[in-house]
């Protein structure tokens, strides 16, 4: 297992674009399996829920590893479907670079766009293959053009494609290629000169260019995102397989942080095992994690020790330490959730949001017996994703979850079947709507009965931009407030809005803490924990609030035939639209859209388009809710305006506990 270098290589696409059958050739191409799965027959290696090869998709990220021109490389194989979109997003905070996988047919899909716009925010280093040069259809000129146009890539091509559409296509060479002329190269790699200012100087005085000046060149520019090698073939043919292989060990040169010895890992995945439970799959970005060696979990704030460290090699891992640079596991973390960082948390990539669930569901078990196991499962599910946001809400025995869509309904109802042995059902899904207060206005609260305690605050509330979130600060002295106490009310604050007068999370808010004073001798932090949520709610009141509702960006792209029914339809729905282009008798249209109104909106353009069409759907943001429209929700548990209830439920007499966590 002698090595040089580690790579860490996510392999990304639009569902059904041979992203996984890629994996399985370039595992057995490397020797790391001895039988090339298949993903209609569910053998393959990366697909092992029982969902996933029952259906053909991959649902949950999965690291193998492979030794290639003594390179090791962790390879990273992601869900295609946009319901799973957070895997994918928690994959990009661990890579050196990605493949992304694009159909010769298909060219540029929709969640084709999100990735990528997600790369180039990141600036990770991306390698193309284009796949499925051998069916009919197939056009990789086009998918090229649609590449940097569509994406804003700039590529390279490093293999070209021949006889396209038939069972005859094959690769061949751009460098070291004695059939290609001076001409027809510079041609195909224009891109790549526009990008590097020594090679177009070159080329402009009219000097010969080395394919070796050519290939500094693409290794430069790959590793700083500046350009994308592109690599052509046939996955399940094994065609461009070990060409891509070459080009990942040869092109990608990611940068060693050699600067500090100080521990830095994230988390980016958390799964159960039979025997070692809670395994947390980790990138460590410097310093190392070892078995029975204590970290610091810098999102949790407490120290958790580590029973075993592994690494993957092959399609297993071994026992040892996991380094700088290099993807592992860690056990025995049982405090610890997805996307936790561990040490040091500088140099951490920020996660990417590729979408935002704004879908909430209830689980409800199949027996009444079951509720407080399904209660316990779902909590450890949330651990797994956080986006799914687990509410348990005691009073009202509801269980609620956050979700991307119905995909995830089907998994998470397999998983609580398979996994706890826990029948159950979700309801319909609900929009998430959220509220935000009319006019600046005050709220007062003075908690000094019955003693000990004491607690007095006046907080002004200010409405702030639409999608600016929560600003706090306090303008109140230290000698008024002890820092011991301001510090507990600025932890409560996210608490305290989390439901507002019309039932949802309260957002788009500036608070600012203008008065108060606390007691040398009656005081306790607890006073004002308790105290800060009568506050924001009594401020709430004053001032009124009113709903936001959730939006989508969507992208529409079909022939100009059916514009005028599209925008008759999405007309109908409250969507506004952005004036549509046109090129080659193909339009291309954009706006936004209300989520309540979009739920079925792909449904429909098919239908209209007759299925010529691609629809692309993005969270956008909140905006203000139209009178009419929207729903507002009961207050769930004690309301901190019933202040004698309130008071006595914080206290312990009053047991209404939202949830226990």
């Amino acid at each position: 297992m002698e090595y040089s270098n580690i790579l860490n290589i996510g392999i990304l696409a639009h569902v059904d674009a041979g992203k996984t059958t890629l994996t399985e050739h370039l595992l057995y191409h490397t020797g790391t399996i001895r039988n090339i799965g298949s993903v209609d027959k569910g053998s393959t290696v990366t697909d092992s829920l029982a969902l996933e090869k029952e259906r053909g998709i991959s649902i949950k990220a999965a690291t193998t590893s492979f030794i290639w021109n003594n390179t090791k490389v962790n390879l990273i194989d992601t869900p295609g479907h946009v319901d799973f979109s957070s895997e994918v997003a928690r994959t990009l905070c661990v890579v050196d670079a990605v493949v992304l996988v694009v159909s010769a047919v298909e060219g540029v899909q929709a969640h084709t766009l999100t990735i990528a716009d997600a790369l180039q925010k990141l600036k990770i280093p991306t390698i193309i293959f284009i796949n499925k040069i051998d069916r009919q259809g197939a056009d990789t000129e086009s998918v090229l053009e649609q590449i940097k146009y569509e994406l804003q890539i700039k590529t390279v091509s490093i293999y070209t494609s021949h006889h396209e559409g038939l069972d005859t296509a094959y690769i061949s060479p751009v460098f070291h290629n004695n059939s290609l002329t001076k001409e027809q190269k510079e041609a195909i790699l224009e891109e790549l000169i526009e990008t590097d200012e020594s090679l177009l100087e070159q080329y402009l005085n009219g000097h010969s260019i080395t394919d070796e000046s050519y290939i500094k060149s693409i290794i430069k520019n790959t590793s700083k995102a500046s350009i994308s090698p592109v690599f052509t073939g046939i996955a399940k043919n094994n065609i461009g397989v070990k060409e891509l292989l070459d080009g990942l060990t040869s092109f990608i040169k990611p940068d060693k942080n050699t600067a500090t010895q100080e521990t830095s890992a994230y988390v980016y995945k958390l799964e159960h095992h039979k025997t070692h439970g809670v395994m947390a799959h980790v990138k460590v970005f410097s310093g190392e994690l070892s078995s029975k060696s204590v970290i610091y979990n810098h999102t949790q704030a407490v120290e958790t020790k580590i029973n075993q460290s592994k690494v993957f090699h092959h399609t297993k891992h071994i026992d040892t330490t996991i380094k700088a640079g290099d993807i592992g596991i860690i056990t025995g973390v049982v405090d610890t959730k997805t996307g936790d960082i561990l040490g040091n948390p500088e140099g951490i990539p920020k996660l990417p949001e590729l979408n935002t669930p704004v879908l909430s569901v209830q689980v409800i078990p199949d027996n009444d017996k079951d509720y407080n196991a399904l209660a316990q499962a779902l909590q450890i599910i949330d651990r797994e994703d956080p986006t799914l946001q687990f509410k348990w809400h005691k009073p009202e025995k509801e269980l609620l979850l956050l979700l991307m869509g119905d995909m995830q309904i089907e998994v998470l109802t397999h998983v609580l079947l398979e996994r706890f042995s826990i029948p159950a059902t979700f309801t319909e899904p609900q929009i998430v709507y959220k509220e935000t207060i009319n006019k600046a206005a005050e709220g007062y609260v003075r908690y000094w009965m019955p003693k000990p305690c004491w607690a007095i605050m006046t907080f002004l509330i200010e409405p702030a931009p639409l999608n600016s979130g929560v600003s706090y600060q306090s303008i109140v002295s230290k000698n008024d407030i002890h820092n011991k106490y301001q510090n507990e009310i600025a932890r409560t604050i996210p608490k305290a809005l989390e439901q507002g007068l019309l039932g949802w999370e309260v957002t788009d808010v500036k608070i600012t803490l203008i008065k108060g004073e606390d007691h040398n001798v009656h005081s306790r932090p607890g006073d004002f924990n308790l105290a800060t949520p009568m506050g924001i709610m009594k401020g709430l009141q004053a001032g009124g609030t009113h709903l936001l509702e959730p939006l989508v960006r969507f992208e529409i792209k079909t022939n100009e035939e059916f514009l005028s029914k599209i925008i008759s339809e999405l007309t109908t729905r409250r969507a506004t639209i952005n004036s549509p282009t046109f090129q080659n008798e193909m339009m291309h249209l954009t706006g936004t859209i209300p989520v309540a109104t979009s739920l079925d909106l792909s449904i429909k353009l098919n239908t209209i388009c007759s299925g010529r069409i691609r629809l692309r759907m993005v969270f956008h943001g909140y905006d203000v809710c139209p009178e009419g429209e929207g729903k507002s929700r009961p207050f769930k548990g004690v309301n901190p305006l019933d202040e004698a209830q309130w008071i006595l439920h914080r206290r312990g007499a009053y047991k209404a506990d939202e949830r226990v966590i």
